[in-house]
């Protein structure tokens, strides 16, 4: 079943990354990359069907491969290592309508904000959630009616004129058969609006629409209604990092893509993002990528050009 779910993926699959005419679909195709590399995950279910991946964001670093499920529940910077080639992977955008949609049609009498009961579970429908629900990156094996249903789900793209009609109801159905996963926690979680992990989404969004902006930690814990400390301990739970540096990475992230994209320097790139000293930039972005930034950007650079005139 992977292996077919595999050659529609190729199939349809554009150059790397390319969403689809399917609603929150994206497929991911690569058959050679020689670097890490810095990507901003989002609220997504990656479906690996073949090949492996490792990631690493702040302080925590997992692997997915292939015959497994990946889910990440909010905003994150993270650099990734494609150890295994080729790789192919479906992804599905999170909803957190969709979602709540079809927990409330499983339940009706669920309550959006359960509250405890005196055994301490959520609701006497459901498990107990994990902590505050601040897991992370989550990852399950795919079961054999979950891969079917996926499948299903990408080989709309053969019939086209079968999307609207059916695209909805194989995203409800591939939701529902990962409650009964070791995702299901964190996915009933997504749909709580005032949770400390829906707060942690929050100020994730807050931080990436204004990394380049100089901010504090008492600004963005107003901002997600939590205490520093609160905030602090959520926040790294949840990413690896804290606020402050999680600003960082996304600072070096989009100055990494606009030394690659732009023929600028580095003195203007660091202010673009943000930094008001060149030096403290060239010092942090050494001490990320273990070269000076103009010595980094030139050795990608002949990457980039070795794998376009020799592809695999």
């Amino acid at each position: 079943m992977l292996e077919e779910l595999a050659a529609v993926i190729t199939r349809h699959g554009g150059d790397m990354w390319s969403d689809t005419a399917v609603p929150r679909q994206r497929l991911v195709t690569l058959d050679k990359v020689e670097a890490p590399l810095d990507l901003l995950y989002e609220p997504m279910l990656c479906f690996i069907v073949q090949g492996s991946k490792s990631s690493v964001a702040g302080e925590r670093s997992w692997t997915t491969g292939s015959g497994e499920v990946f889910l990440n529940s909010l905003v994150l910077p993270v650099t990734a290592t494609f150890e295994e080639m080729p790789y192919r992977c479906a992804v599905l955008r999170l909803d957190g309508g969709r979602l709540a949609e079809l927990l409330l049609e499983l339940d009706p009498e669920l309550d959006p904000e359960p509250e405890p009961v005196p055994d301490g579970t959520k609701h006497p429908a459901l498990p107990a959630l994990p902590g505050p629900g601040l897991t992370g990156p989550v990852t399950a094996p795919m079961t054999p009616e979950i891969t079917d249903a996926v499948t299903r789900w990408v080989r709309l793209l053969d019939t086209p004129q079968d999307i609207r009609a059916l695209a909805g109801r194989f995203e409800m159905e591939i939701l529902y058969r990962l409650l009964g996963t070791a995702l299901g926690p964190t996915l009933r979680h997504y749909t709580l609006t005032d949770s400390p992990a829906a707060r942690i989404r929050t100020a994730a969004r807050w931080i990436c629409a204004r990394f380049a902006e100089p901010l504090t930690v008492e600004e963005i814990a107003a901002t997600a209604h939590m205490s520093t400390a609160s905030l602090h301990r959520n926040f790294k739970a949840a990413t690896g990092m804290s606020p402050l540096r999680f600003q960082k990475h996304l600072r070096l992230q989009e100055a990494r893509r606009l030394l690659l994209a732009d023929d600028t320097t580095a003195a203007q790139v660091a202010e673009k993002v943000g930094y008001v000293s060149a030096t403290q930039f060239n010092r942090e972005y050494r001490r990320t990528y273990g070269l000076p930034p103009g010595q980094h950007t030139a050795r990608l650079r002949d990457r980039l050009t070795d794998a376009a005139t020799h592809p695999a």
